[in-house]
């Protein structure tokens, strides 16, 4: 007999996710439900605004992602306007990128998507000395795991436990049976987790060099960049330079060591293997090394075929909201989007309890409209991006900067390269991207010193004609995957703005087809082992980096009015 979990919120991730998945009498799943719970109206909100003051507020579409909206709302300006910025500023911003990526991604590894693959309890019955020495055969320099500062860790978490409070490590599913470390490999990862909280805030700091602040900098404009000063000053791009060093030392000591103890650990674990979800992948060309070089290129493979990699074609993007709380369904390009929202609300259903009892409860119109998230479709098929996506078309294209590292993962955990395709593989691309970036970025660090010797300028003039209209979008790769900001201008204002952003793709809902996105068809056919602690659904999900926020904003759990402002644009 079929019944319904429903996990609502995927907590340790950014925004608001519900997932319902209905299973079997041997828990497997048979169908999935993803969706928002919070409406997106920065689309709106930008409407009637000078096109110049678009950046500063698309970064406030999320709290994490906001030098990703903040760049594409710069950029989508400066191609419909057709305004090319300085060399100093392009690298200038692939330097404050790379600082987004790498605290992105160690920060996801750690501090969000680590408990599912880590047993924290279990550490503490750890042999220290034990861990020490295991340390060693994943990397040649290992990072904070000798016996003594093991030895600290082990028992900063049994304070912890004696308190009977877990604090951040609290309200996981320790003991399942999934989790595969050993109480040892558990301990080296606690103590890289503690490491990260320190590392995190060093890579934040190299953003506020260039950005002025961290989250939300400031330092971007139409045409270029506005931190002329910092990039004068030797002691600033000193102090980037030496920031960024050790941030890079600890993704390849730390982050990458862990992802291949994981990998090796995990590598027979059914329930983290052969979900592709959406086997369609694509990605866009990112982080610009110098005049011409970039770190990352663009491409389309379908069907997980990597023999082939088409180039992007971006008339084929479109939005849907069939199963959206949209009152527009049609399929639209995104300059052409609409952002009127229409929401129906959960109806009355029955869903399995955290006790594993049948209980009434709200569900999704699974019939209806069930997520503020649209469906995007790259020519009528849903998409996958993200790391994944970027490592294997970057592969497929044979890039010189993805291909030996890849290759060194699979040589060092004896994994097939097939097996990138999973739970596993979206975790592993993650940190191979941050691997990747980390040893790369000071190329454009280097190259933008040596311009600086020749050329000091930094902003391009801002020219618009206003009895004139403009079309123009920014299109990239941002941690989370390919993000596109799609805008119009007319009489010298924005006349509508779409942003597809990466959850937007991933955590899509059903479209008229009945198609859904990668959060969706990943769940398929999974086996949980207990529907009490479905560790194996927010463990794929998670492997997503979901950014909900990117997709989403306020609204009433009743549909109520919050407030109504009107805002004078000409002031």
């Amino acid at each position: 007999m079929n019944q319904k979990i429903i996990v609502d919120p995927i907590t340790r991730i950014e925004g608001h996710l519900r997932v319902e998945v209905v299973v079997d009498e041997n828990n497997i799943v048979k169908e999935a439900y993803a969706g928002s719970t919070l409406w997106r109206g920065i689309e709106v909100i930008v409407k009637g605004r000078d096109p110049r003051d678009a950046g500063f507020m698309t970064q406030r579409i999320c709290g994490v992602c906001t030098f990703s909206h903040y760049k594409a709302g710069i950029v989508a300006v400066e191609n419909a306007l057709g305004i090319t910025p300085p060399l100093n500023a392009l690298l200038t911003r692939t330097l404050m990128n790379a600082a987004l990526f790498l605290h992105d991604h160690i920060v996801h590894f750690y501090q969000l998507h680590g408990l599912d693959w880590a047993d924290v309890v279990s550490a503490l019955s750890a042999d220290v000395k034990k861990a020490s020495d295991i340390a060693f055969n994943y990397t040649s320099n290992p990072y904070a795991t000798g016996a003594d500062k093991l030895l600290e860790v082990q028992q900063r978490l049994k304070t912890f436990v004696d308190k009977g409070n877990l604090g951040p490590f609290a309200n996981a599913y320790y003991g399942h049976p999934t989790y595969r470390l050993s109480p040892e490999e558990n301990l080296i990862v606690l103590s890289h987790y503690l490491e990260c909280l320190r590392i995190q805030r060093i890579i934040a700091q190299c953003m506020a060099i260039f950005g002025a602040k961290n989250p939300h900098p400031q330092s971007l404009t139409v045409g270029g960049v506005t931190c002329v000063m910092d990039l004068l000053s030797p002691s600033r791009m000193g102090e980037y330079m030496s920031k960024f060093q050790e941030v890079a030392d600890f993704v390849n000591r730390a982050y990458y060591p862990d992802l291949v103890m994981a990998a090796k650990a995990y590598a027979n674990e059914a329930s983290v293997l052969n979900d592709i979800g959406v086997s369609n992948l694509y990605t866009f060309k990112e982080f610009q090394l110098g005049r011409d070089e970039w770190l990352f290129e663009s491409g389309i493979i379908k069907n997980g075929d990597l023999s082939k990699v088409y180039e992007v074609d971006e008339d084929k993007i479109t939005e849907e909201a069939t199963h959206s709380w949209y009152a527009d369904n049609e399929a639209l390009h995104p300059y052409d989007g609409k952002t009127n929202p229409n929401y129906t609300g959960l109806i009355d259903g029955e869903s399995i309890d955290h006790h594993g009892n049948k209980v009434t409860s709200k569900v999704f119109d699974t019939k209806g409209k069930y997520s503020w998230i649209k469906a995007p479709r790259y020519d009528g098929e849903p998409m996958q991006v993200g790391p994944l996506a970027n490592i294997v078309v970057n592969y497929a294209k044979g890039n010189k900067n993805v291909v030996p590292v890849v290759d060194e993962f699979l040589k060092e955990t004896g994994l097939p390269l097939n097996a990138i395709f999973s739970t596993l593989g979206r975790t592993a691309a993650r940190c191979i991207e941050a691997k990747i970036v980390a040893n790369n970025t000071l190329r454009a660090f280097d190259n933008l010193v040596e311009n600086l010797k020749v050329d000091q300028s930094t902003c391009a003039p801002y020219v618009i004609d206003n009895s004139k209209e403009y079309k123009g979008r920014y299109m990239g790769h941002v941690p989370r995957g390919t993000l596109s900001h799609w805008c119009r201008i007319k009489n010298g204002v924005i006349e509508n703005w779409q942003a597809v952003v990466p959850s937007t793709w991933n955590a899509s809902p059903k479209d008229a087809k009945g198609v859904g996105g990668s959060y969706e068809q990943c769940l398929i056919g999974l086996k949980i082992a207990d529907v009490k602690q479905p560790l194996e659904i927010i463990r794929k999900i998670h492997s997503y980096d979901p950014c909900i926020a990117c997709a989403v904003h306020v609204m009433d759990t009743k549909g109520n009015n919050l407030s109504e402002y009107k805002v004078n644009v000409n002031l």
